[in-house]
């Protein structure tokens, strides 16, 4: 099950960083994209809006005042599931996902993982 971290970050006192490591360390492949430049669990962050594929869920780390301008890339992107981490529940997105067919979980990853209902 491939994951996409949006807001991916270096920086190990963030949540994003957190649930990288949570999810590789629970056997999930992670694809992390954002805006910061650096490495995270060995991959390199990617910066660039290019849809990736085959992603099962993404999970979001960035604000709702910072999420329109991803909104192509995440809907091309066609995730079965984006996960809401708290903090980042945006209903015009959510509304827009699951006019796609996405389905839309407003739930933490970190939560998520520890109890086994990722």
């Amino acid at each position: 099950m491939k994951t996409l971290i949006l807001g991916a970050t270096p920086n190990p006192k963030r949540y994003a960083y957190l649930a990288a490591h949570e999810l590789t360390s629970h056997g999930h492949e992670i694809v992390p994209v954002g805006v910061k430049q650096g490495e995270l669990v060995g991959q390199d962050i990617i910066n660039d809006k290019r849809p990736q594929s085959d992603i099962d869920t993404i999970t979001m780390y960035i604000g709702p005042k910072h999420q329109e301008e991803w909104y192509e890339y995440i809907l091309d992107s066609k995730p079965k599931r984006i996960v809401f981490n708290p903090g980042t529940e945006n209903p015009e997105l959510m509304e827009m996902a699951e006019e796609k067919g996405i389905e839309v979980v407003e739930g933490c990853t970190l939560v998520m993982l520890s109890i086994g209902i990722y």
